[in-house]
């Protein structure tokens, strides 16, 4: 063997276990990182069908915005549907489509996220839990008071593609 490849043994011994527990280290932190900051971003179905959510990300964390309704137009009034269950009456004349139903939407530990989600369909806020269970599941889980919960899992549309003019 080449001098320059020669190395005494109790030195090898020494080398590996610098060389392999930093890498072993690094690939177990890395692999956590990675499971924490699953990305819910996308469009996502609503369990029920009835809604279209855009998840993004914006200056607070998340944004979870409203981008299609399966009953866009009031059949009682035959125009866009409101937000009118909001106890705010500023914000009782605002379109359902374009509503960010997400505040204070912040990454948490494991493959989740946190913060707080309105209903539209009862004018509530809810602390909330996003989940992605999957790589096209998110399970949306709201609380009242921490004891009296419900959860429901939208599932993610493809992504869009926008059509393009030809020359």
């Amino acid at each position: 063997m080449p001098a320059l490849l020669r190395v005494p043994t109790g030195r090898l011994e020494m080398l590996r276990s610098q060389i392999l527990v930093p890498a072993a280290l690094l690939l177990f932190v890395s692999g956590v990182f990675a499971e924490t900051k699953a990305d819910p971003t996308g469009v996502w179905l609503t369990q029920d069908g009835d809604a279209k959510i855009k998840i993004s990300q914006c200056v607070t964390g998340l944004c979870g915005t409203i981008i299609w309704l399966k009953a866009p137009i009031d059949p009682s009034t035959g125009k866009p549907q409101v937000d009118d269950k909001n106890a705010n009456p500023s914000l009782a004349k605002r379109p359902i489509i374009g509503i960010n139903i997400f505040s204070e939407m912040k990454a948490a530990p494991g493959s989740k996220w946190s913060g707080k989600i309105y209903n539209a369909d009862n004018g509530k806020t809810y602390s909330t839990e996003l989940t992605v269970a999957a790589p096209r599941k998110l399970e949306v889980r709201g609380c009242v008071l921490a004891v009296l919960c419900g959860s429901e899992t939208w599932t993610k549309l493809e992504d869009v593609k926008l059509a393009t003019t030809g020359d």
